[in-house]
């Protein structure tokens, strides 16, 4: 193109080229993360309205009696039972109008996250890898759909991957980006308690994943101990914002006793008050001859022990939880091992997208939520159970299986040669899903919800795994 010009000429027009490409490099990755992200939302888009889930609900609320607390001094008796941060985080974005804009918060997060992850393994051609990536996860995983839920939920995985970047790939960050990551990271952690203990979990994994294959060891461990420091941030603004709120200090104030429910629905804690309710004097002995077999039955039936309880028997359950806990583990040790391992084993493999049928309670407190938003709310399709939610819960059952065959197949060959921020990308995913497991199915109750939010994290890496193998070829044959 440039053989007829005078060599000047040509050389200041490569240059000009080359400038014009480099200024507008930055713009393009910026569309690509906002392209990302607007696919994320399509559930949403497709919905006619962000997706709700009756725990939505009161995270919306509950800002509003928090904030009035904070900057008016106008106390209440209870603000619920979420993530007083979360809550607050996004009541300057919902304003009890409309919550399109956490949708949008969540989308961005995400997207934008995601493109610094396959950026740290992915150098070359990004933004091509990026799009086929959120578009294949967007489509065939639970990525799109818990982007589009006004939960905290997706903050996890948002979480477990600023973590990975933290520590395995901080050197692909700038300074702004990780200026960046870290609140995200901390607002993350500070927005559901599973997100802490997992993160704290990671941070323990991580540093003995260094000591281990001690590299660049010193750096590393440093970052391990921000990520730990993140951690500790995020608890101590829980401990001081209940301390404010109630009284006393606490990381997630008035809890569900969930540990006692847990126990009672898998059946020794059942037999426990059978045998000894006679000698013990505890509050749910009153309710002994009547415990229900599930965790739901007994913490949300509007004629359950819990909604039916007064304040004080609350109270008394929570206090005497860790106690009656303790005394059934002592009694019958192998026998809630088994249960405990029977239900960490049923949330492993339990990730559908049911929770997205229409929910009656969901309505019945719209109108105090988000007042002017309900007759929107009736014509989506959530609302109307025309969520096509079967067909992507199949969708999504065959990725993850097939992903766990790539997993499964590159790991024994490629684990001595793979990049140590493939190692500790593959570390961070694989112990997230496994935790995750653990601690929602044996703290709490196994719910296709608490997993179907990290699940999509196996697809991220066997696509990461896919395209660096093919990078590999092509260098080879190059």
């Amino acid at each position: 193109m440039a053989r007829g010009l005078p060599g000047g000429v040509a050389l200041l027009l490569c240059a000009t080229l080359y400038a014009s490409r480099q200024n507008f490099r930055p713009i393009w990755r910026s569309g690509a993360v906002l392209a990302g992200a607007l696919l994320m939302t399509w559930p949403a888009l497709y919905n006619g309205y962000p997706l709700l889930y009756p725990d939505s609900m009161s995270y919306l609320e509950d800002g509003r009696l928090v904030a009035r607390a904070l900057f008016l001094h106008r106390f209440s008796a209870d603000y619920g039972g979420r993530s007083f941060i979360y809550c607050l985080g996004i009541l300057p974005l919902h304003w009890n109008v409309t919550p399109w804009p956490i949708v949008a918060l969540n989308a961005l997060l995400t997207a934008y996250v995601i493109w610094l992850v396959v950026r740290s393994i992915l150098p070359w051609q990004t933004v091509t890898r990026y799009l086929v990536l959120v578009v294949l996860l967007s489509l065939l995983t639970s990525l799109g759909w818990f982007a589009s839920l006004i939960m905290p939920d997706i903050l996890g995985p948002v979480l477990y991957l600023c973590i990975y970047l933290l520590v395995f790939a901080r050197e692909t960050l700038s300074r702004a980006e990780r200026l960046t990551v870290i609140p995200i990271a901390w607002w993350a952690v500070a927005s559901h308690a599973t997100h802490l203990m997992l993160a704290a979990g990671i941070c323990v994994l991580s540093g003995l994943l260094l000591v281990l294959r001690r590299q660049s060891m010193r750096c590393r461990l440093r970052a391990v101990g921000e990520v730990a420091m993140i951690v500790l941030v995020a608890a101590a603004a829980h401990l001081v914002l209940h301390s404010y709120l109630y009284g006393k200090p606490s990381l997630n104030g008035k809890r569900l006793p969930f540990l006692m429910v847990r126990v009672i629905a898998d059946g020794p804690g059942r037999w426990y008050l059978e045998q000894h309710c006679g000698e013990v004097k505890l509050a749910i002995c009153d309710h002994a001859h009547n415990l229900p077999d599930n965790a739901d039955d007994f913490l949300w039936t509007a004629d359950g022990i819990w909604q039916s309880a007064s304040e004080e028997t609350r109270e008394r359950l929570r206090q005497e939880e860790i106690p009656f806990v303790w005394a059934t583990l002592r009694a019958y040790p192998r026998e809630q091992l088994s249960k405990s391992a029977a239900n960490f084993w049923d949330q492993l493999m339990t990730f559908d997208l049911e929770i997205f049928r229409p929910n009656e309670w969901i309505l019945q407190v719209f109108d105090r939520v988000l007042p002017g938003e309900r007759s929107s709310y009736l014509r989506s399709r959530q609302t109307r159970g025309a969520l096509p939610h079967e067909f992507f819960t199949s969708v999504q059952n065959w990725t993850v299986i097939a992903s766990l065959v790539v997993i499964g197949v590159f790991t024994p060959r490629k684990w001595r040669s793979w990049p140590p921020r493939l190692i500790g990308l593959g570390v961070v995913i694989v112990s997230t899903v496994v935790a995750n497991a653990f601690v929602t199915g044996v703290l709490s109750m196994v719910e296709n919800r608490f997993q179907s939010r990290v699940i999509w994290l196996l697809p991220l890496l066997a696509g990461v795994l896919v395209l660096d193998w093919r990078d590999g070829r092509q260098r080879l044959v190059e």
